[in-house]
């Protein structure tokens, strides 16, 4: 058991002779549990040098172990779920060395990546998904005659999403030798351990037993009535003593609950199960954050890690205001807003704290939802209590609207419901990378008729927009990126302002800066630069037209810029009405390239796409340069 994360590289000969999996399939299975420890200690000390999601990850060191080390890997696939799990599967499939590059410019992403190794059989950064793409590979390897085992690993609340029980649902009609592996660490299913199950568990994951199954089954098929009274029996003696009846009742030949830790027991289970046929669910009982006493005892606050950085000199402290995050912005916002209208109900796919919702939870428990890894549902949830006059508030980050973008437009635009979205994490998210990236959502909703969008350029901004959301009758949204912002005077008081507004921020000549959301201080900056006039739009949807007409009628160049994929976006809007309008003038958008964007650092990222002030003002620049040299004309007010 550790108690701090090593600040130095321990010892690991045994892990350190581990350059793949066929090197871990030549140890003795004796060394197995030490290998454990030592993959444990290293996880720690990596994960402590880089930063990243690492709770999940020592949870399943045992089992990661055991699948290594009886399935033919990379041959036979390993699906892992939601990517929270796979450092250690990571360590073991010869990437050991590179840890250290984890979530770094160029270096290992946090989650598992196809084109990273071929050990990453699927990538993943969502949630539930490898149910379904266990399956898909079953299928696709059968097509090709080929015999190579499946194995899907969900676990840490992936459950609870629906596309997981739709894969459920399908895989029992197939034909077909699937395993999946129920990692339950207290954040899905509760346990039901104890000695009668645990006998039984051993029984049901027997080879002995499997075999007698097998062979009753062919026996008594032939006399329907006694088959069905020895389905029925097993079926609902395994439902008296585990909370299996469910699996067996999609087809499913339910083993366990076991021990997650127990490596010895993990190998034998394993073994037998891989010459089982037919789909079969191994459930295992693991603790998240096991090893390490901190995230034992606190799994939540001990889901990802920081970077331990050095220890350095205390220096005298200044009198300088801490700056809020954006997602507690909001929760105050919630607080204050559920304390004057009895009718707000907040809800949240399973992030509570990272939307900070914590507050509101505590003092509304009666008016809060988490309904777990389920975006779809959180939205249609949200739908129906519309419908009986309440107000709903989702929040939930930009990424994983992705995910409930049918039940968007279908159960709440189209119905015109009075549903407010709380879109955290717009934008660039540094080292979560590519799946966490809230790249598109300007896009995807923009095109929803009467939806209001709306992009808050700073913390106090946030904080009126999200109340003049509110108060609209209709679907509206709000979107605000991760981290902190300006330092912006929080007014305590809310402010209704007018939908579909901008406001000038500065006035320039020849170039008119239109900006979406938090990159208005580089804006600004630039500005200041260039004599710019930039206006803060804050609406990508209704746009400011009025506004619009007027900078194009009195300047030489429109340039728009925000957070989010060129194509689709808000400066896509700004086009289209000019278009529309018949206005033919030179126009710029700046935002994100066609293409995901790698993780690294907000600010790297920024940088790379242009975004931050230096790579604005040289993108003007040129522009201007352009026109200027004759090859394309240049409106003059």
């Amino acid at each position: 058991m550790f108690n701090e994360i090593p600040v130095s590289r321990p010892d690991t000969p045994l892990l350190d002779s581990i350059d793949s999996p066929a090197d871990l399939r030549a140890l003795d299975e004796k060394q197995l549990p030490e290998l454990a420890q030592q993959l444990r200690a290293f996880l720690l000390y990596t994960v402590g040098q880089t930063g990243g999601h690492f709770g999940a990850g020592l949870g399943v060191v045992e089992l990661t172990i055991a699948l290594h080390y009886v399935y033919e890997t990379p041959d036979d696939r390993l699906v892992w779920d939601v990517g929270h799990q796979t450092y250690p599967h990571k360590i073991l499939t010869s990437r050991r060395e590179r840890m250290n590059s984890m979530r770094k410019g160029l270096g290992l992403s946090g989650f598992p990546k196809r084109d990273e190794s071929e050990y990453d059989t699927f990538g993943v950064g969502h949630s539930s998904t490898s149910l379904s793409a266990g399956l898909g590979m079953t299928i696709g390897s059968r097509m090709a005659g080929s015999e190579r085992k499946s194995v899907a690993v969900i676990g840490d609340g992936a459950m609870t999403a629906g596309m997981a029980f739709e894969a459920l649902n399908h895989a029992a009609h197939i034909d077909n030798d699937m395993l999946v592996i129920l990692n339950d660490n207290n954040m899905s299913i509760s346990p039901n351990v104890g000695g009668l199950a645990t006998y039984l568990s051993r029984i049901w994951g027997s080879r002995f037993y499997n075999a007698l199954r097998e062979g009753s089954k062919q026996v008594l098929t032939k006399i329907p009535q006694a088959w069905e009274f020895a389905r029925k029996t097993e079926e609902h003696f395994k439902g008296f003593v585990s909370p299996g009846t469910l699996f067996e009742e999609m087809g499913f030949n339910y083993i366990g609950p076991i021990d997650g830790h127990d490596l010895p027991r993990l190998v034998r289970y394993l073994r037998n199960l891989r010459e089982i046929k037919g789909p079969k669910l191994l459930h295992i009982i693991t603790r998240k954050g096991k090893g390490f006493t901190p995230a034992e005892e606190d799994p939540v606050g001990y889901h990802a890690l920081n970077k331990i950085e050095p220890k350095k000199k205390s220096i005298k402290s200044t009198d300088a205001p801490v700056k809020p995050k954006y997602q507690d912005v909001f929760g105050q916002w919630l607080c204050d807003t559920a304390a004057q209208d009895e009718r707000l109900v907040g809800i949240t796919p399973a992030m509570c704290e990272g939307s900070g919702m914590v507050s509101f939870a505590q003092q509304y428990p009666e008016r809060f939802y988490d309904v777990a890894i389920a975006e779809q549902h959180a939205v249609t949830l949200a739908a129906g209590i519309a419908c009986e006059g309440q107000k709903p508030v989702v929040a939930i980050y930009s990424t994983f609207l992705q995910r409930a973008y049918d039940q968007l437009v279908h159960d709440v635009a189209l119905q015109h419901l009075d549903v407010t979205f709380a879109i955290d994490r717009a934008g660039l998210v540094g080292e979560d990378g590519p799946t966490h990236a809230g790249s598109f959502d300007i896009s995807f909703l923009r095109c929803i008729p009467d939806m209001v969008l709306a992009t808050p350029s700073d913390e106090n901004e946030c904080r009126q927009l999200l109340y003049t959301a509110y108060q609209h009758n209709g679907p509206a949204a709000v979107r605000y990126p991760r981290g902190t912002g300006t330092g912006a005077v929080i007014e305590k008081s809310l402010q209704e302002l007018p939908i579909g507004k901008g406001v000038v921020r500065r006035e320039g000549k020849q170039v008119a800066i239109l900006n979406f959301g938090t990159s208005l201080p580089a804006a600004l900056q630039v500005a200041e630069k260039l004599n710019a006039t930039v206006c803060d739009m804050r609406f990508a949807k209704p746009l400011d037209t009025e506004l619009i007409e007027r900078m194009a009628a009195s300047h030489g160049l429109l340039v728009t810029l925000e957070e989010n994929a060129i194509a689709g976006g808000a400066g896509s809007g700004v086009g289209e009405h000019l278009a529309n309008t018949g206005i033919v003038m030179p126009i710029m958008h700046l935002g994100f390239e066609d293409r995901f964007i790698e993780h690294n650092s907000q600010s790297v990222q920024l940088a790379g796409q242009g975004l931050d002030a230096a790579g604005i003002e040289s993108a003007i620049q040129a522009r201007l340069s352009l026109l200027a040299s004759g090859k394309a004309t240049l409106n003059v007010s």
